[in-house]
């Protein structure tokens, strides 16, 4: 079994090379709640549910600028064989405040600026710059 998160992410990684408008990724509540978090912070454009036959799935809409990917790096931190849990004073700053990391606190999912703020500490999902 292959990791959904590291699959969603390289879909978009993948999409952005070729330079796809959108991309259609399986649904499910944890992938859709990074992809709103991206979608706020203007990494991605417009997201939205739907269905595709029998299954439901996420249509993500693709940022760009001046031709270029809006999202330069997606790196995933915590794996499932090493989970990565850090406190909320280790919480880094990803490329110098550029990017974001995405981290699974006992509040939810919420960027490390967030995290930080609230003093919550939790699992290293992903970072994206």
């Amino acid at each position: 079994m292959t990791d959904p998160i590291t699959d969603m992410l390289n879909q978009i990684k993948n999409a952005q090379a070729v330079e796809k408008p959108e991309v259609l990724i399986p649904l499910s509540n944890i992938k859709y709640e990074i992809a709103r978090i991206l979608s706020e912070r203007h990494f991605i454009g417009e997201i939205k549910k739907s269905v595709k036959g029998k299954h439901k799935i996420i249509k993500i809409a693709l940022k760009y600028e001046n031709g270029s990917p809006k999202i330069s790096g997606l790196k995933r931190v915590s794996k499932p064989g090493q989970k990565i849990y850090e406190k909320s004073s280790e919480i880094k700053r990803v490329h110098g405040g550029f990017g974001i990391s995405i981290i699974s606190t006992s509040k939810g999912l919420m960027t490390n600026i967030e995290a930080r703020k609230q003093k919550l500490g939790g699992e290293v999902i992903c970072e994206v710059w």
